[in-house]
């Protein structure tokens, strides 16, 4: 018989930690082996239990799950990282994937899917989840803001004029123009403001 698959649950709210694991004390063949509160020690925990599968949530204190994610497949690069989060932002999504997560899924998925998800990833595929993976499909042709773009849209986010923009990234207000035109093509947005409610609820800046 094979041994249990052995499951480390990483999420800073107590009901969401007691939920997984009545979900998942209920099935044969997995095991949870830890539960971390913050970032920090989800990450000494991890090196201490090594388990089969890790259940990450990005939102969490000490270090975000992104930051998490990164320095633990940097200790063990084979980890099997699940991101479990509500949120469907495709940036987080791509920045999870980038990080080495297997799979991506939300928590109101968690109840229909996650045991599957586990099982899956053990056997070495990936998953995202259909909503995010449709959200990713559609946003997928456009080009990605620059590094440069995303502080301007940031600024523009905080009510900063041109002007302002210009002074606080040390650029021409000419430059800065160029920069939003760009950003409004790139996102397809109308406007300013139509770009800033793009950016926030694509992820690509933070509330």
């Amino acid at each position: 018989m094979a041994p249990p698959i052995r499951v480390m649950t990483a999420d800073d709210h107590l009901l969401i930690r007691e939920g997984l694991a009545a979900l998942l004390g209920a099935q044969p063949g997995i095991e949870i082996v830890g539960e971390a509160t913050d970032g920090e020690e989800a990450v000494r925990l991890y090196a201490e239990l090594q388990p089969d599968v890790l259940l990450l949530d990005l939102q969490m204190p000490k270090l975000h799950g992104i930051e998490v994610l990164t320095e633990i497949r940097r200790m063990f690069p084979t980890a099997r990282v699940i991101v479990l989060t509500t949120y469907e932002l495709e940036q987080l999504a791509s920045k999870a994937i980038a990080a080495g997560a297997q799979a991506y899924l939300l928590k109101s998925s968690v109840r229909r899917e996650l045991v599957n998800t586990i099982r899956s990833v053990v056997s070495g595929r990936r998953h995202v989840d259909a909503e995010v993976a449709s959200t990713l499909a559609t946003y997928a042709d456009g080009e990605s803001l620059t590094p440069r773009e995303i502080a301007v849209l940031s600024l523009v986010a905080e009510g900063n004029s041109n002007r302002q923009i210009g002074v606080a990234l040390a650029i021409t207000e000419e430059t800065v123009k160029g920069h939003i035109k760009s950003i409004l093509s790139k996102l397809s947005a109308n406007d300013r403001a139509h770009a800033v409610a793009l950016g926030l609820r694509r992820g690509i800046i933070g509330h």
